[in-house]
């Protein structure tokens, strides 16, 4: 039952902050770049919680963005998924209080996310002014999402912990 309950809540999490990337943030765009809300939850939910629930935040969030803003079907679903399997290799090093790998994470899994839009949106077409992408949106992409990892992360860490500690409860209930 908490399994569905977990399955359930990230899917609202996904949902709201789809929502807010795709809405409200476009009103604090700067410079025509706004922070990948969906990467920072897929990727803070792969590293404090494994490969299976990043992985399944990752679905749903690359999902939404096919459905809307995909050519394809499928490319936002498996590069999400990628990020969410990816960051669940650094579960073993995750701590709470420690917010050097989140940042280190989920900026990285913002550059490899540019670039990958860069070589499959852009560079397949024949546009080969990769330093320019990488200055004027990859970089400050990576640096807007990077600063508003330090809010929105701390949100999902009190939603996470309060759903581990409801698991841990329910278990030893049974114990």
């Amino acid at each position: 039952m908490l399994a569905v309950k977990r399955k359930g809540i990230e899917a609202v999490m996904v949902i709201v902050l789809f929502l807010l990337e795709t809405t409200v943030f476009h009103y604090f765009e700067i410079a025509s770049v706004k922070p990948n809300l969906l990467l920072i939850l897929t990727a803070s939910f792969g590293f404090m919680e494994g490969k299976r629930e990043g992985m399944y935040v990752g679905v749903l969030s690359g999902f939404l963005l096919d459905i809307c803003f995909g050519q394809y079907i499928g490319f936002y679903i498996l590069f999400y998924t990628l990020v969410g399997y990816a960051n669940g290799f650094f579960q073993k090093l995750y701590y709470d209080e420690n917010i050097k790998l989140p940042l280190l994470l989920i900026g990285s899994s913002e550059l490899a996310y540019g670039i990958l839009i860069y070589v499959f949106q852009f560079m397949l077409q024949s546009d080969f002014h990769f330093l320019y992408y990488l200055g004027h949106l990859i970089i400050p992409e990576m640096l807007y999402t990077v600063i508003l990892t330090l809010i929105v992360y701390q949100i999902i860490l009190r939603i996470n912990r309060k759903l581990v500690e409801e698991e841990k409860r329910s278990a030893s209930r049974f114990v």
